[in-house]
């Protein structure tokens, strides 16, 4: 008892460890998966984001290129007078620097114009510096002011443009591919380019939004004044694998584990089932022992009897020793007999000494025999033999010992007057040999192992039936040895009825 509780106890502590390391590493998997996939739509929405951004800036660039140039050649063609409207200071300055200049002393004092004490006002060197900066800054508004108005025209007719002609859809897929190399995401890709009205302008080559995970959106064009709505998707096919790519050193150790799980599973049930058998292995050999004992000691103590001078030795007293001698012998050849059936368990294959047969002679000849033990017990037997063509190839012997263990066991689980019915009957292919009690019937939890080896079914209060539960075993085994099958079909507490199909000689 404490044996099995000490192996209980190994089991569940191994099987709650190997259960926490399974879920310890499908968590970790889990989450290592849902980190990859993170970082991969990351990088993918921070290469679209680029994307989008340098398509706007390139946009810009070509588009001042283009027509803001032209438009500020024309406005540099106009004069320009930073003194307008005070013709009379820009003269007296030109003539002063004409003249400093040339180098020439003129005998002609002209009367200066500018003074550099305080109180000449406006004509001192400081004032006309004022204003000289003053003009400065109202040309530099004014070009300004002209440069923000041509921009805007420039913009406004460009936000209204198609998404067709804002975008070069080749220089797109070049942008894509650079993007992407360079993020190192280097899986194939397919890009797709939409109107605000959702319709599709273009479509590169294998591109398919099927799949919703696999597909990125980008919003193009988003720093316009008054947003249209287009937008790009990339579609990557082999997303699943690139991802499942980046798991590949995780995925092989929890196959380990689940390996190692397996045949910590199989090695318990396999300790199980060695217990059992060795379970019943030794009730096999105290029953064996308690078997062939109980002849052995009836027969020595006839012979005891028959050697002893003062026993009697009357004609009534020789016979009765005699036939017990006699009972107890066969009873013993059976007994033998059930240890060699366990023999021919044990090997791989039986020796089968095949011939020609005649079923339908075969059972007439065990039922005849077999007729004296059933109605002994007050009991019938009928046999039905409807078998056309009964001709199989088998091992007589053998045969002849499964349908007698069929009808013995159907004799020995039968509590009521006993009632057997033995029928054949073929088929195009198969003969069909049945064996139909009214005993007390198998429970359905009983029936699928009531051909393991050492195996005996609960009698409830039926105390008196004897055997090595190997009966049903070595029918199994003859039965497939011969290519055949045997099946049960049973209620409990109202009979049990066996059914055996063999392959039949083809008709000549």
């Amino acid at each position: 008892m404490k044996k099995s509780l000490g192996i209980i106890c190994l089991v569940a502590a191994m099987s709650v460890v190997f259960i926490a390391l399974i879920v310890l590493q499908l968590a970790y998997i889990k989450m290592a998966a849902d980190i990859s996939e993170e970082q991969f739509s990351e990088d993918v929405r921070l290469c679209l984001f680029r994307i989008s951004r340098v398509l706007e800036e390139e946009e810009t660039t070509n588009f001042m290129t283009e027509m803001l140039g032209s438009d500020l050649l024309r406005r540099d063609s106009v004069p320009m007078s930073i003194f307008s409207g005070d013709s009379e200071k820009l003269s007296t300055i030109m003539t002063f620097s004409q003249l400093k200049s040339s180098g020439e002393e003129s005998r002609v004092r002209v009367k200066p114009k500018v003074y550099l004490k305080s109180q000449s006002g406006k004509n001192t060197l400081n004032g006309t510096s004022h204003l000289f900066q003053k003009k400065m800054r109202d040309r530099f508004l004014q070009e300004r002011q002209f440069l923000d108005n041509v921009l805007l025209r420039l913009l406004c007719e460009n936000y209204s443009r198609h998404i067709s002609q804002r975008v070069d859809f080749s220089h797109l897929m070049e942008l894509v591919d650079r993007e992407m190399l360079q993020r190192g995401l280097d899986l194939p890709h397919a890009v797709a380019i939409y109107s605000g009205d959702g319709v599709e302008v273009f479509r590169s080559e294998n591109f398919s939004d099927d799949i919703a995970e696999n597909t990125y959106a980008q919003a193009l064009f988003v720093n316009d004044p008054y947003p249209t709505g287009n937008y790009m998707k990339v579609y990557f096919p082999s997303r699943g694998r690139y991802l499942y790519n980046t798991l590949r050193l995780i995925l092989p150790s929890l196959m380990l584990s689940m390996i190692l799980l397996a045949t910590f599973v199989s090695s318990v049930v396999m300790i199980s089932r060695e217990k059992k058998l060795t379970q019943m292995r030794t009730d096999f050999m105290n029953n064996m022992t308690h078997e062939l004992k109980t002849p052995v000691s009836s027969i020595s103590l006839a012979s005891q009897m028959l050697s002893d001078e003062s026993v009697p030795k009357t004609p009534r007293m020789l016979s009765h020793l005699g036939n017990t001698i006699k009972e107890e012998t066969n009873r013993l050849t059976q007994q033998i007999d059930k240890v060699l059936q366990m023999s021919i368990l044990e090997r791989e294959s039986s020796a089968l000494k095949l011939k020609e047969i005649d079923v339908n002679e075969l059972v007439h000849k065990i039922t005849s025999n077999f007729s004296i033990k059933v109605e002994s017990k007050g009991g019938s037997i009928i046999t039905n033999v409807d078998a056309e063509y009964p001709f199989v190839l088998a091992d007589e012997v053998h045969f002849t010992n499964i349908i007698y263990n069929l009808m013995d066991n159907a004799l020995k689980y039968t509590e009521t007057t006993p009632h057997l019915e033995v029928s054949t009957y073929d088929d195009a292919n198969f003969i069909y040999i049945s064996v139909k009690d009214n005993g007390i019937g198998i429970k359905a939890e009983d029936q699928k192992r009531i051909f393991d080896k050492f195996f005996r079914v609960s009698t409830g209060n039926v105390h008196n039936v004897k055997g090595f539960g190997l009966g049903l075993a070595y029918v199994k085994k003859v039965v497939t040895d011969h290519k055949g099958t045997i099946t049960c079909e049973s209620e409990f507490g109202k009979g049990t009825k066996f059914t055996i199909s063999v392959p039949k000689i083809e008709e000549k």
